[in-house]
């Protein structure tokens, strides 16, 4: 599984099971939109709040890695 500056993304936080495929693309995603956004490890609060943006955006329905990077990216929004 992908990891952004060591660590994984907090999956413990979110109930309901998540297959090995579907972690590791959330993992990549998470990974992707840490680094648009110049999250760093310190930035807990912000990681746990993209987090839980990105599991709410892919429970919704989008479950494409480029769909949910186009949902979620600041850049699309600016």
């Amino acid at each position: 599984m992908a990891v952004f500056e060591g660590r994984q993304m907090p999956w413990h936080r979110y109930s309901g099971v998540f297959d090995p495929a579907d972690l590791d693309l959330l993992q990549r995603v998470f990974d992707q939109l840490c680094v648009e956004r110049r999250l760093a490890q310190k930035d807990k609060e912000q990681r746990e709040d993209l987090a839980e943006e990105i599991v709410g955006v892919f429970r919704s329905g989008i479950m494409d890695e480029a769909d949910l990077l186009r949902a979620l990216s600041k850049r699309r929004r600016a």
